[in-house]
């Protein structure tokens, strides 16, 4: 097992006024070439949004998006014709494919904080889409529920690619272990809110670790953790 701990003070900045971003990856203006990506996860943009503020409409290609709202609502429109407010408590996919235009903005009178995730795809050019869904309908207490993957049918949202995106909450101590779905993966894992033991390595809010070489990975939660873990290809 290969293990590296990323407190959350090392991720990079920046700050544009009306978009305060926090960067677990390069992108934009954070650039280091040791962390551009891990596997087939390219971006994990921890982002806070002014109100009367968002993204203007932009282009993406060949990617898998994934948004999770933790404070206020998010107005997405994009040139499917699909149209949405994303709210705290749901999750949102879109697999930009051979292209698509959309734009995102603060819905609420209040900062938004977002998770924005973006995955490659196995597969380029596919048809462009847009879903979301409830968390509260995927999460079970106390338990790493599945909210994402690449196999159609499965509990959650669908992507074009063959990655397991977990959440967790938990109002007391366990020890879970969360066995791999594919033993040649990697599971990137972040501390949404409270704390944790992850392989023994202590972590906390917005703390990350990235776990190769292992087919199970131990997981001692505490009261009031919520947990991101996401399994991807390496190559």
């Amino acid at each position: 097992m290969n293990l590296q701990y990323y407190p959350s003070n090392s991720r990079g900045h920046a700050d544009y006024g009306w978009l305060k971003a926090t960067y677990s990856f390069s992108f934009s203006e954070y650039y280091k070439p040791s962390r551009m990506r891990f596997g087939v996860l390219r971006v994990l943009n921890d982002d806070i949004v002014a109100p009367n503020s968002g993204f203007d409409t932009h282009p993406h290609q060949n990617m898998e998006i994934i948004t999770i709202p933790f404070k206020g609502a998010i107005k997405h429109a994009d040139s499917t014709g699909g149209r949405g407010l994303i709210t705290a408590g749901e999750i949102q996919v879109m697999s930009a494919g051979t292209g698509i235009y959309h734009s995102e903005h603060n819905g609420a009178n209040e900062d938004l904080n977002l998770f924005q995730i973006w995955i490659f795809p196995r597969s380029k050019d596919v048809q462009p889409r847009y879903d979301q869904q409830q968390i509260s309908n995927l999460l079970k207490p106390n338990e790493l529920s599945l909210v994402v993957s690449g196999v159609d049918g499965n509990q959650g949202l669908y992507i074009h690619q063959d990655a397991w995106l977990s959440l967790g909450k938990f109002d007391q101590e366990l020890t879970v272990t969360y066995k791999l779905n594919n033993p040649a993966n990697g599971v990137f894992a972040i501390v949404i809110e409270g704390s944790c033991q992850i392989e023994n390595i202590d972590l906390s809010r917005r703390d990350a670790i990235e776990i190769t070489d292992s087919n199970q990975i131990t997981l001692k939660t505490k009261a009031g953790l919520y947990v991101l873990f996401i399994e991807v290809p390496m190559q």
